[in-house]
C-alpha cells in the first residue's frame, strides 16, 4: 500500500495539482511504451481536472481514454458522464475520437456492461478472467464515501478478488455501468481527488477508521491499491492530521 495526501487551498489548486500529475504520469509512461490509458469518473469537481487538462495542450495522440462509471442515459444527456468529459475534456483539449472508448450509457444495462466489458479485453488482449492495468484510473468520492459507483452495503463489494469485468447495478431507480473493485486495484496509479466541505468526515474516516470496504468503499483503492494519490481541498481536509 503507497497513499500519498496533498492539501491545496481550494478546489481549484487541487485540481491544477491533479492535473500536473496525471500528465507526469502519462509522459513517463509514454516514455517508454506506445500508448498509455487513462480512465476518468463524473461528478461536479472532474470539472475541473478536465478544464486543466484540456489546456495544457497535451499530446493526446497516443494515450486512450476510458471511463470508470456511467449513468444509462444517452451521451448527449446532462447527467451522461460522457457529456462532461467531452464538454471540458475531449472538445477543448482536442483529444483523437479515434482514441475514445465510451460506455455506450444509451442501450440496455446488459448490453452496454457487456459492449464495454468486450472493449476493454479486445484493447489489452485480455485472457478470461484477467485483470487490465491502466495506467491511470481517477476516482472522486461522495459524502457517504461511495467512489466509482460503488456505493455503501452492495453486494459488489464482497467479490473484489473475482470480477473482472464491468457490470451494471441500480441505484435510485437508475442503473449504471461501472468498473468492479479487481479492475480499480489493477491500475498502476490512482489519483483521487476530493473536494467540499460534506467530505471532511467521510474522508477522515475512509483514511483513519478500520478497513470495512462495504462501509466505505473507498477504502478500497485506498488500501489495496498500488500507487494512490489523494488531491484535497481544505475543506475536505479539516479533519484529518
Amino acid at each position: 500500500m503507497s497513499i500519498h495526501t496533498f492539501i491545496y487551498e481550494d478546489a481549484l489548486e487541487a485540481s491544477a495539482a491533479c492535473a500536473r500529475r496525471t500528465l507526469d504520469i502519462l509522459q513517463e509512461t509514454l516514455a517508454g511504451e506506445s500508448y498509455a490509458t487513462l480512465a476518468i469518473s463524473g461528478g461536479s469537481t472532474p470539472k475541473l481536472l478536465f478544464d486543466e487538462l484540456a489546456k495544457a495542450h497535451f499530446d493526446w495522440s497516443r494515450v486512450h481514454l476510458f471511463w470508470v462509471d456511467e449513468r444509462g442515459v444517452p451521451p448527449s444527456d446532462a447527467q451522461s458522464n460522457f457529456k462532461l468529459a467531452k464538454e471540458h475534456l475531449i472538445d477543448p483539449g482536442h483529444f483523437p475520437a479515434r482514441n475514445l472508448h465510451r460506455i455506450q450509457g444509451e442501450l440496455a444495462p446488459e448490453v452496454a456492461a457487456r459492449l464495454y466489458a468486450d472493449d476493454i479485453r479486445e484493447f489489452f488482449a485480455l485472457p478470461d478472467g484477467e485483470f487490465p492495468h491502466f495506467d491511470i484510473i481517477h476516482q472522486g468520492m461522495g459524502p457517504d464515501a461511495h467512489t466509482a459507483s460503488l456505493f455503501p452495503g452492495e453486494p459488489l463489494l464482497d467479490d473484489r478478488e473475482n470480477l473482472a469485468a464491468p457490470v451494471y447495478v441500480e441505484k435510485f431507480q437508475q442503473w449504471r455501468v461501472t468498473m468492479l473493485p479487481g479492475v480499480l486495484l489493477a491500475a498502476r496509479h490512482t489519483v483521487m481527488l476530493v473536494a467540499g466541505e460534506d467530505k471532511a468526515e467521510p474522508l477522515h474516516a475512509v483514511l483513519h477508521q478500520p478497513y470495512d470496504s462495504k462501509k466505505y468503499p473507498a477504502q478500497i483503492s485506498t488500501y489495496h491499491g498500488r500507487s494512490v494519490m489523494w488531491f484535497l481541498d481544505k475543506a475536505a481536509a479539516r479533519l484529518l492530521d
